[in-house]
């Protein structure tokens, strides 16, 4: 495929009814390589039951016919998965038993990002995934329209010919050809960034993973039964519960660390960030790489996140909220993972075009804000302590000290834990822009675009209102559909309204006088 195969997009009667002529193209060929081994990796719990099965009864045919059918899939794939692209719509037809036919219109094309896993890589083809940035129905596995095996030698020019008809943002009347965009480096990941991977959640993760996979596969109780496990379970019965327990915590610390930063390095290898004006490109991955485009003009802020672990390291992570794409549906709107909060606070001025913006100082929320994050960070110790309390005097059994110790302990935690929150907790309003944060174990610094709000929704809960304050939600199509500023005081509620969306609160602003 090359880039004079792609007709210039024209929805005119002569480009549609050339359009319908137009013949249906298969992918690359090498994907009959490619297919049966995915198929067989996406049904893997399948053929190891299958092989598990046939070797108990004595028949090893079991496993090799399960195998010859997902190979027999894989190769229907290719040959029943066709694609077009006409002046007016890009076509997709794929399915056996049940036919599937996408199309999407070229006036709507929004993204052209790029997926090349290893065995793509390996044979010089690539996956294309075209977005409009609007949500479709279903699942997203089903919906998404994906060009999954073409040459990776045409690529860049399809990705070109698909986006050039949007001119960029400022450039309304598309005066500016594509070739004259500059294209500007706004980040690139430096090697020294892999020590904020340990202070995350994915070494754990990946640990608990192929733990659970060696227990599923009988792997497990073989290594239970080794030599060298049964020798450190002797020592650890020597060395007592304390030392144990801190062994094996720095041992399962350890090995998290390590698989967090291999997984960083693989993920997040040679990632960069470019932006011409018109797109954001991020392009990161050393064995499978994956090229994401951002339209500009879906651009509606950005996400600071900082967890605890991470912000304690100093270090932040950088998302950009855009219209129609959401992590849930399986979209990537990542813009920087785990890197010096330095680092991500300068990539969201460049991104945002506001040097201000990330560094605005925020408005806190008043006594009744701060007290409700004591009451339910400490309320509940509290309470178990008090129920502790009552069922020894009621039932005249002595409470273990390790009980009351436990509990002591987690009170200055909790009110530790109430105070940042407190001190995480604020917004603040620019011309055009809203900004909130909220959050400590999992600290989120939105900055969003007022153009992108399409709706707002003031609301109490019972024990808002008891305290007088309230939760703004501003709506919008963009990223996880809303945003909140949490435990307001009611009557700055509406105002906050009427400053980031003039006209739409000031009827209930009249009304709370």
């Amino acid at each position: 495929m090359s880039i004079e195969s792609v007709p210039p997009e024209s929805e005119s009667p002569a480009a549609l009814a050339a359009e319908a002529d137009q013949p249906w193209l298969r992918l690359d060929r090498r994907m009959l390589l490619i297919h049966p081994v995915q198929e067989i990796l996406r049904l893997l719990p399948v053929l190891a039951v299958s092989v598990i099965v046939g070797s108990s009864s004595g028949n090893h045919g079991w496993g090799l016919a399960v195998a010859a059918v997902l190979v027999v899939i894989g190769v229907l794939r290719w040959f029943t998965t066709t694609y077009r692209i006409g002046p007016a719509h890009v076509e997709l037809r794929r399915g056996l038993l049940q036919r599937q036919v996408l199309s999407i219109p070229r006036s709507r094309i929004r993204s052209v990002d790029v997926d090349r896993r290893v065995m793509h890589r390996l044979l010089g083809l690539a996956s294309v995934r075209i977005g409009t940035g609007q949500a479709t129905g279903g699942g997203h596995d089903r919906n998404r329209f994906e060009l999954d095996g073409l040459a990776i030698g045409a690529v860049p020019a399809l990705r070109e010919a698909l986006l050039s008809a949007h001119p960029a943002p400022e450039d309304p009347v598309g005066t500016t050809t594509p070739a004259a965009r500059t294209e500007i480096e706004v980040a690139r990941l430096q090697p020294s960034w892999v020590r904020y991977a340990p202070f995350s959640t994915t070494g754990l993760v990946a640990v608990a993973a192929v733990v659970g996979l060696a227990f599923q596969y009988g792997i497990g109780e073989t290594l239970a039964e080794s030599g060298t496990v049964q020798r450190g379970i002797s020592w650890a019965t020597t060395a007592g519960p304390v030392v144990a327990v801190a062994v094996a915590v720095v041992v399962l610390l350890a090995i998290a660390s390590a698989a967090a930063c291999v997984r960083y390095l693989l993920l997040y290898g040679n990632l960069l960030v470019t932006d011409d004006g018109h797109a954001l490109r991020i392009g990161h991955g050393l064995l499978r790489v994956r090229h994401s485009t951002l339209d500009r003009a879906r651009l509606r802020g950005a996400v600071l996140r900082e967890p605890l672990a991470l912000r304690i390291a100093g270090g932040a992570r950088l998302d950009a909220i855009m219209t129609g794409v959401a992590a849930e549906r399986g979209e990537s709107s990542l813009l920087l993972p785990a890197a010096p909060a330095a680092e991500a606070h300068r990539v969201a001025t460049a991104v945002v075009r506001d040097p201000a913006l990330p560094e605005t100082p925020l408005e806190p929320h008043g006594p009744a804000a701060r007290r409700r994050r004591y009451t339910r960070a400490a309320g509940p110790v509290l309470a178990v302590l008090a129920a502790a309390a009552v069922a020894a005097a009621v039932t005249g059994r002595t409470v273990p000290a390790a009980v009351w110790i436990g509990a002591g302990l987690l009170v200055p935690v909790a009110v530790v834990l109430a105070w940042d929150r407190y001190r995480s907790l604020g917004h603040a309003v620019r011309p055009g822009w809203l900004i909130t944060r909220s959050g400590s174990l999992d600290r989120q610094r939105v900055c969003l675009e007022a153009d992108g709000i399409i709706g707002w929704t003031v609301r109490q809960t019972f024990f808002q209102r008891r305290a007088g304050v309230a939760t703004v939600v501003a709506a919008t199509p963009a990223g996880v559909g809303h945003y909140e500023v949490l435990d307001l005081p009611v009557d700055r509620a509406w105002a906050l309204v009427e400053a980031v969306t003039p006209g739409a609160g000031d009827v209930w602003v009249g009304r709370q006088r």
